[in-house]
Order: structure tokens, then sequence, then C-alpha cells
């Protein structure tokens, strides 16, 4: 578990949730239906198994299936209600329902042209998810309270946005660049002001 570096923060670890079942290899963004697969519960069993003896006092979790599934094992090892927050929901995309693949997506096929003209006209900016994700993990961390532990289940491009913000850096939302893994635990630290600060990147899972 990482440390706190700040007197009287709580730390807010944010999972991703774990391996979906997506056989028809589907751009699914926020589109219901779409659960974990065999290999992702097992990811998502490791992770309860990992937070376990943590003293977590708060557990938040996306309203899509994915993470709510994540969540069970987790959850279950805690006597505390799990709160389902739609700020912790994947980022939008103009093109989910698409199938995935070199010549199915982006500039390769002429319909989603359109979705380029502006900076973000694929779907949800990239401020706006980080602002959003941010404040979860700021309400997250101020109930847990001074010292206390919270546990998130989220998605990566969320996680990876309040990430960049909570360092300071460049909010560039590239997905190969992201470091935010399936099933992985990204830590933040959360004052007793709101204030969040990154902490630290942790890949907790051994299942492929």
């Amino acid at each position: 578990m990482a440390r706190l570096i700040v007197p009287d923060a709580a730390l807010v670890h944010v999972c991703r949730h774990g391996l979906v079942h997506n056989p028809g290899n589907v751009l699914y963004s926020r589109l219901p239906g779409f659960h974990l697969s065999e290999a992702g519960r097992a990811m998502a069993e490791q992770l309860g198994q990992f937070f376990a003896e943590a003293p977590v006092t708060y557990l938040g979790v996306s309203p899509l299936e994915r993470a709510r599934e994540t969540m069970v094992p987790i959850a279950a090892r805690h006597h505390v209600p799990v709160v389902i927050d739609e700020r912790l929901i994947e980022a939008e995309s103009r093109m989910q329902g698409q199938v995935k693949g070199p010549r199915s997506l982006w500039l390769a096929k002429p319909a989603n042209w359109r979705f380029f003209v502006s900076r973000d006209g694929w779907g949800e900016g990239f401020q706006p998810m980080a602002d959003r994700t941010t404040a979860a993990i700021a309400d997250a961390g101020l109930a847990a309270g001074p010292g206390g532990h919270a546990v998130l289940v989220s998605h990566q491009s969320p996680i990876w946005a309040a990430r960049r913000h909570a360092e300071g850096k460049f909010l560039l939302n590239i997905p190969i660049m992201r470091k935010c893994e399936l099933a992985s635990v990204t830590t933040f630290a959360v004052a007793p002001d709101g204030a969040v600060s990154f902490v630290s990147y942790e890949e907790v899972t051994t299942t492929k």
C-alpha cells in the first residue's frame, strides 16, 4: 500500500476494471451489457485480496457493469456501502458501437472524419473528464476522513486524466501513452481541504 504524503490526508485507490468479455471487439465505451470475462473476474478477485486488510471506509464505483462487477470482491471484504458515482463513468465516445480494428476506426473510415474536425469532436473533452474524476476522488477522500482509505473502480481514460491533472501535466489523451492497465491501482492523496495529489501506480494482478 502507498503511504500518506500529506499530513491528515486520506488515500483514494482508483482501480481500473478487469478484462471484459468482448468477442466482437466492439468499442463499447458507455454501452450497457458488457460484463467481465472469466479472466476479468479473476482480476477482480485479486483486487479484493489486495485490499482485504486495508482500513477501507468508503467505496465508490462507475455505474457500468464491468466496474460494478469488479467492485464485488472488494466490497465483500468490507462492511461499507458501495456508492454508484456517475462521475467515474467511462469517457463518452461518438464512435461507440463500432468494431475496433485497423480499417474500421479513426481516419481509416470516412464516416468518422467529422469527429476530428474539432479537438474534442470524438467525444468527451479531456479537461471535463479530468475535472469530474478529480472531483469524485476528492469527495471520496473527504468521506473517508483523515488517514482513511477509499477504493473506487473506474475506467482507463478517466483515471489517466485525473492522474495527469493531479501531476500538473499537459492533458494529452493518447491511448498508447496511458499507464493504466486492467485491474491496476492508481492512488491519490486527498488533503483535508480537498486538494488531490498523485501518490503511486501499481499493477497488482497476475491474470492475463
